[in-house]
């Protein structure tokens, strides 16, 4: 076998280690299609470049990717681990606006292998820096790295969080995926008490910690539409279906996903469904979208635009006072 063959399949043999956290040399070797011996060998050679793979004997043991002493030299130096750790942390823990999942997932595979020494000072910057930021919820790194490994790894995570209402306590969770609104990050999860699926805000968490209770990972909604839905219908009073004479993708670019969603329609026409707990509020955010409209449901939103355009009829009347 070559060196580029070898080099190659050792690279591979690093990036499995990295997207779980154990694996047996039996499943090793079937993913890289050789034999246990060569699976050896190649973790020697991670290793010796400084990795730092660590084996346990027995029926249930297996190789896992640790932390170090030093970083590994294929990967950065001190000062550029720094650099790229500060950098994710500040995209993912400020309003986290533009944070995508790939960054996210980056900070927690270099927070895993990166030293202590390294982490202390990452976390010292990060700790000392402030951001000019929107008017999104605020998220700890610290959370979202805890959060991240958490559903990566499939172990239930503990946290104290604070409902709409301001009530506090203690929840256990089986998390899944972590999603981005632009505005907020939301946690889909099943609770474990509740018995259910549930979406968490993960500014309004606490003390988040990571368990080692394992859990087999239930089939699930699809994470993006499941958190869509919560954000945007269920804490409202009412929740309201329109026919918009528009395409789906003209509604989207004035809507925003954690605001509502919409389904296509037939004829150029598609229905925003949308919460609310102002009804004539939701009446003037509908006619300030600029598309012919037509309310399906909740009657009382009939109601509310037609109070709304009294009003504006009047607005647009003659002004009495200065006919005077």
């Amino acid at each position: 076998m070559t060196v580029e063959a070898t080099t190659e399949r050792v690279l591979r043999l690093l990036g499995l280690l990295q997207a779980r956290p154990s694996w047996t040399a039996a499943e090793l070797a079937a993913e890289l299609g050789v034999t246990d011996r060569s699976v050896r060998r190649d973790v020697e050679r991670l290793r010796a470049l400084g990795y730092p793979v660590h084996a346990a004997p027995g029926v249930g043991g297996g190789y896992r990717l640790g932390a170090g002493t030093r970083l590994p030299p294929l990967l950065l130096d001190d000062g550029e681990a720094i650099a790229t750790a500060v950098s994710l942390r500040l995209a993912a823990g400020g309003t986290v606006a533009g944070a995508g999942e790939a960054a996210l997932r980056a900070l927690a595979k270099l927070d895993q292998v990166m030293p202590p020494r390294l982490r202390a000072e990452v976390r010292a910057v990060h700790g000392a820096t402030e951001t000019l930021a929107g008017p999104g919820a605020v998220v700890d790194a610290e959370v979202l790295v805890t959060l991240a490994r958490a559903c990566r790894d499939a172990v239930r995570v503990r946290f104290r969080y604070a409902a709409r209402g301001g009530a506090e306590g203690e929840r256990a969770v089986e998390p899944v995926r972590m999603v981005a609104t632009g505005r907020r990050w939301y946690l889909m999860a099943w609770d474990v008490d509740r018995a259910g699926w549930r979406t968490f805000r993960l500014d309004r968490m606490r003390d988040v910690t990571a368990t080692t209770w394992g859990f087999p990972v239930r089939e699930h909604p699809d994470p993006v539409a499941y958190v869509q839905r919560s954000v945007a219908e269920a804490p409202y009073r009412h929740l309201a279906r329109i026919r918009v004479r528009a395409r789906p993708e003209e509604v989207l670019d004035l809507v925003p996903p954690q605001v509502g969603r919409v389904e296509d329609d037939r004829d150029g026409w598609c229905v925003l469904v949308v919460g609310g707990d102002d009804l004539d509020r939701l009446a003037v955010q509908v006619v300030r979208l600029g598309f012919e409209a037509r309310v399906l449901e909740p009657p009382e939103l009939r109601e509310a635009a037609a109070r709304l355009a009294r009003r504006l009829a009047a607005l647009a009347g003659p002004g009495d006072e200065m006919q005077q």
